[in-house]
């Protein structure tokens, strides 16, 4: 049986323990290294895995290793792993913006390391999840990853690390920016004469069946607009406006910016 530990027990990895549990992995399988007795708790009470606050004894029987902690104790985590990792896991990072040079650097260059960018939907089973592995995976080590995000989402790889980046543009960062959107089309609803409760749901539902139906269809993007786009209506006269506004170009522009600041990210932790 494969053994995988978690080192932290914060939400995402509660999150992936519950996606996991309720896809087919045994509660034996999972260990969590965690420093905090009332995150032990935790943890231990909602999922009912085994918990430890040994991080090297836990690492000493993982097939893989999941790194779960934030990026600016990373380094120090690590580190302090390093020397329980000669029976070589794969290790599966989660922390955004540490490249594979430094979790290398700091674990060992010889190790396999697995970036993934999760995002926050992930915590009620509907993620999305971009991985990239630093040198090719075992068949069954590479199932398992999969599985992991698979149960909490939809997971892709990438083929060259630079691509997290864009990952991290499109649906790491993503959600707010549809949170963003909804905060306009409420408050604009509100405006126009609806109550905050029928303003948010009438956002919400649409927004959620726009994502259903894109999901289920065959079409492009452009041909469900247009399906919805009459000639001369209302909604013809919105897009338009979007349009002369200049929407896309912003969207580019913002998306464009969250790339960077990732990259420089990397620089930042790399040095």
């Amino acid at each position: 049986m494969s053994k995988i530990v978690f080192i932290g027990g914060g939400n995402m990895a509660s999150c992936l323990i519950g996606g996991m549990l309720a896809n087919g992995f045994s509660k034996r399988e999972i260990l969590v290294g965690e420093p905090s007795a009332e995150s032990r708790k935790r943890i231990a009470s909602t999922h009912g895995v085994e918990v430890t606050e040994d991080n090297l004894s836990a690492v000493s029987s993982a097939q893989i290793i999941v790194l779960a902690v934030k990026p600016q104790v990373l380094s120090k985590v690590a580190q302090n792993l390093a020397s329980g990792l000669s029976h070589q896991p794969t290790i599966v990072s989660i922390a955004a913006g540490i490249p594979v040079s430094a979790l290398q650097n700091w674990l060992g260059a010889e190790l396999k390391i697995v970036r993934a960018m999760p995002n926050t939907p992930a915590m009620v089973q509907a993620g999305a999840t971009g991985l990239f592995a630093s040198q090719p995976l075992a068949t069954d080590q590479q199932a398992i990853v999969e599985k992991i995000f698979g149960a909490v989402g939809y997971a892709c790889w990438v083929e060259n690390e630079t691509l997290i980046d864009v990952v991290t543009a499109v649906s790491g960062s993503g959600p707010a920016y549809f949170f963003l959107v909804y905060e306009a089309m409420q408050q604009v609803g509100q405006e126009l004469g609806l109550d905050s409760a029928t303003a948010a749901q009438l956002t919400l539902h649409t927004a959620l069946g726009a994502a259903r139906l894109a999901l289920a269809s065959d079409k492009s993007p452009g041909e469900l607009r247009q399906q919805v786009t009459s000639p001369g209506g209302t909604t013809q006269a919105a897009v338009e406006s979007f349009q002369d506004q200049g929407l896309e170009k912003i969207f580019r522009a913002a998306m464009t910016s969250a790339v960077a600041r990732a990259k420089q990210m990397s620089t930042d932790f790399a040095n």
